[in-house]
């Protein structure tokens, strides 16, 4: 997840940067959001022990496997995100780190309790998971554009696809800690197609804006448009057939979709 977090701040960075990008501040931005990020994770472990220990997916992590203290994990998460925080700070500029702040935030005080109270908390957890690019685009320019807002939502429609993907992969288990995934809140599948689908068909539209507003040019709205019809395509095989191998093909679809459209992004941006 980390790596996904820095991955999508270089995109932001990079889109934004007029001229020669700044490889400094992109490498002081990489370090601070890293530390963030971590710190983040190692939180939200803390508080989730508990859930963690009920899956088979997670109860051999540190915490609910013994391996870690829930005193040692707190005062390590606190300790990185805080200097993470003011890592960017000091060493990038003050939006950086404020909407980094906002984004650590929202994923442990507003995602990580919402997850075992309704199945709104995907929508939830989509806002944190979509601010890395528009850390970077702010890293960048010092303040936030049109495109930062582009890049934020198609981050934003792209994780519901995603999450529900593997809600449905590991339903079960969801289930037996409370976690109020959609999968599990209407195990028949029939909502989770829809939202699968209603937002492919989204993000199919918003991912073409980049080029629109001059972001990028027409090789990436070429990509853009044959790779959100496949993702589409998966995400209707999932809504119809509402099987594990679906879900599957869809998580695979959507860990491939991506990497290769912000890749895109980068070698045909557009330059300002």
């Amino acid at each position: 997840m980390v790596v996904m977090v820095l991955i999508t701040t270089v995109v932001g960075f990079y889109v934004a940067s007029s001229g020669v990008t700044d490889y400094v501040r992109l490498v002081h931005t990489l370090l601070g959001m890293g530390l963030a990020a971590g710190g983040t994770l190692a939180l939200n472990q803390y508080i989730e022990r508990d859930v963690d220990a009920r899956m088979e997916r997670t109860r051999l992590r540190p915490l609910p496997d013994g391996r870690l203290q829930p005193t040692e994990a707190l005062v390590f998460g606190v300790a990185i995100t805080g200097a993470g925080l003011l890592y960017l700070a000091l060493f990038v500029n003050v939006l950086s780190a404020f909407v980094t702040a906002i984004s650590v935030g929202s994923y442990l005080f507003l995602y990580t309790p919402l997850k075992r109270k309704t199945a709104l908390c995907s929508l939830v957890g989509a806002v944190p998971g979509a601010l890395p690019p528009v850390i970077g685009w702010g890293a960048a320019r010092g303040e936030l554009g049109l495109g930062a807002w582009v890049l934020f939502a198609i981050l934003f429609l792209w994780q519901t696809p995603h999450s529900l993907a593997i809600a449905r992969l590991y339903r079960d288990d969801y289930a037996r800690a409370g976690i109020q995934l959609l999968p599990v809140v209407e195990p028949d599948g029939g909502s989770t197609g829809r939202q699968v689908v209603s937002h492919c068909l989204a993000l199919l539209a918003v991912g073409l804006l980049p080029t629109l507003i001059g972001l990028a040019g027409s090789v990436y709205f070429l990509g853009a448009f044959t790779l959100g019809i496949a993702f589409l395509g998966c995400g209707i095989g999932l809504a119809v057939s509402r099987s594990e191998a679906a879900a599957r093909r869809l998580l695979f679809a959507s860990l491939l979709y991506l990497p290769v459209q912000l890749g895109l992004m980068a070698l045909d941006k557009v330059p300002f």
